[in-house]
């Protein structure tokens, strides 16, 4: 037998339209000037938050914190001196996890300067990913050393399909681009899309998709990719 459980204390348009009414009469000066500078003046400053003290380093050591940081939260870091050293490290790296070498990724300016065609087993693809990659390939623009976090913003040259429908995720990085805290990484995006303009998204990614909802058992891949590898590119 079927039954249908009814919610009684579900509001009727009428009584949301009293409930907000009497939030509206409640909330008290909507319209102060002082308050709407206040906001304006802090909007124009972009005030600096609370930065750690382990952030607080030379950037080589920030480089180190970064490394170790992502390796805390289940990822895979390789370091390469140059973005000519990328496909035989990612070559190696899909060998060792018995992965196929097929890779789908974006037309970003620093993937393109990796020279693919020296490596002929390995298959690239590019453009946004329907979910059926195994691999996806994606330039991070930032990231902050202080939790091994990546900061990625989406556009033609680097899909955001690609961060969360492979199973397997790989993150181009340069040594240059990491800094000690978040507040660094929002000021380079700042600086060069200019104050008040944002790309479409920016995913801030630490370690791979992970879930302990259930029974408190960590479960990777929960709602994104199961493995995720960063490739630090150190000049």
């Amino acid at each position: 037998m079927n039954r249908r459980i009814g919610n009684s204390n579900r509001a009727t348009p009428n009584g949301r339209s009293s409930i907000l009414a009497k939030i509206r009469k409640n909330i008290k000066n909507l319209d102060d000037p002082v308050r709407e500078a206040r906001v304006t003046d802090r909007l124009s400053r972009s005030p600096v938050g609370l930065i750690p003290a382990r952030a607080r380093k030379a950037h080589a050591k920030q480089v180190d914190l970064f490394c170790e940081q992502a390796s805390k939260v289940q990822t895979t870091v390789t370091r390469i001196n140059k973005i000519e050293d990328l496909p035989a490290a990612l070559a190696e790296y899909l060998r060792g996890r018995n992965l196929p070498k097929k890779v789908r990724m974006g037309n970003a300016p620093i993937l393109e300067q990796a020279g693919w065609d020296r490596l002929a087993d390995l298959e690239i693809s590019k453009g946004p990913t329907q979910g059926d990659d195994p691999v996806g390939l994606s330039h991070a623009f930032a990231g902050a050393a202080e939790t091994g976090t990546l900061m990625l913003e989406s556009g033609a040259d680097n899909p955001t399909t690609l961060n969360f429908l492979p199973e397997t995720h790989c993150v181009v990085i340069r040594a240059s681009d990491i800094s000690g805290d978040y507040e660094t990484a929002w000021a380079t995006i700042r600086e060069k899309y200019g104050k008040g303009n944002m790309p479409r998204t920016v995913n801030m990614i630490t370690g791979p998709s992970r879930s302990g909802d259930i029974e408190q058992t960590m479960l990777l891949g929960a709602h994104g990719p199961r493995a995720l590898q960063i490739f630090v590119v150190e000049n």
